[in-house]
């Protein structure tokens, strides 16, 4: 079964974390034995070949660069010049891989439709040679510095932002942040509507998300998000924001970092065993996305699987990317049929990228 994980940060992985996602996982491990300087050292959990070995054959990969202002206590970059220029090396890291055979862009239906009639049948195995077909997303908008370079992207292939991360951001607030988009992010949303970029609505505050439901009338997704009734922090969508989404035809991906599974989940403390965390607790979130919209048209899988965490911190059923190809069967066992299981697994999504791409 195909498999669609729509938010992967493989190019933060390989270029920030310096992991050559070309090899087996077990030697990206080994390599970074010792290594402290950021907490999943070891535990890597994604790689092309374990992709390949779970069905993973098809995602929304990411560019991720954030700006911060004097006095800023997040990390980033001192302007959002030196933000661009992350995301072009980034990018670069891309054409790096379509160069080696590894990865194939997915820009637009006949690429989309052309990728998806090249992946193995069902029940068939993903060769070595099999390219694994990702979609462009930017998270967090600082790196655009003028409208221009809005352009220049969407020319190169990006084609989804989230206009905030974490914090403060030059077009809108984010996760633990306050305040809505103001001037510049209603020119940002506008100018992202005339050429038909999707809007990510994941890591939008409230007052932020808000606003931009109001100004933005293109497509809508939240590629990695989870439920506040279940895990009460602003990081996760309250009910009727999920309502909001599910109205907008929306695909909202279930993310499988622990803690936005659980509540009271403490880093570098609790561990997915001792807090119960598995693919069953994902489904717990996925179901309450259905129950919301009576069907399960609008899930989808966002995994952030190394979204600066390893397995440290995700389900303790996951020891590589290729165990999301379990997730099917869990849903049958909750009672999900094949079509919904399906569905979830990967045809919400390219259901989704085919209406909006057929626009």
């Amino acid at each position: 079964m195909l498999i669609v994980d729509a938010h992967l940060d493989l190019a933060m992985n390989a270029i920030e974390w310096n992991r050559d996602l070309t090899r087996p996982i077990e030697e990206i491990r080994a390599r970074e034995e010792g290594m402290t300087d950021k907490a999943d050292r070891g535990h890597g959990i994604v790689c092309f070949p374990e992709m390949r070995r779970g069905g993973v054959g098809l995602c929304v990969a990411t560019q991720i660069a954030r700006y911060v202002p004097p006095g800023g206590r997040l990390s980033g970059w001192h302007s959002q010049e030196q933000a661009w220029a992350m995301t072009q090396a980034q990018l670069a890291w891309y054409r790096a891989m379509e160069e080696r055979g590894e990865l194939v862009q997915i820009r637009d239906l006949a690429t989309l439709e052309g990728h998806i009639g090249a992946l193995p049948p069902e029940g068939g195995s993903y060769g070595l040679e099999q390219r694994i077909g990702y979609v462009l997303s930017l998270e967090g908008a600082d790196s655009i510095v003028t409208l221009k370079h809005l352009e220049r992207a969407y020319e190169y292939g990006l084609r989804a932002i989230g206009p905030a991360h974490y914090g403060p951001g030059v077009y809108a607030q984010g996760t633990n942040a306050c305040g809505g988009i103001g001037v510049k992010g209603r020119e940002l949303l506008s100018e992202m509507e005339r050429l038909g970029i999707i809007l990510d609505a994941t890591h939008l505050c409230d007052d932020s998300f808000r606003e931009a439901m109001d100004h933005f009338h293109g497509p809508v997704w939240a590629s990695h998000s989870n439920c506040r009734a279940l895990v009460p922090h602003n990081r996760q969508f309250t009910d009727d924001q999920l309502r909001e989404l599910i109205s907008r035809d929306a695909v909202i991906g279930s993310v499988f970092d622990a803690w936005m599974l659980v509540p009271e989940w403490k880093r570098g403390e609790t561990t997915p065993e001792s807090a119960g965390v598995t693919l069953n607790t994902v489904i717990d979130h996925i179901d309450h996305i259905c129950q919301l919209a009576g069907n399960a048209r609008h899930c989808c899988i966002g995994s952030d699987l190394d979204g600066a965490f390893g397995r440290e911190q995700c389900p303790a059923d996951v020891h590589t990317i290729a165990d999301l190809a379990k997730l099917p069967v869990r849903l049958a066992a909750r009672g999900y049929s094949d079509d919904d299981a399906n569905g979830i697994a990967s045809g919400n999504f390219l259901r989704f990228l085919r209406q909006t791409w057929e626009r």
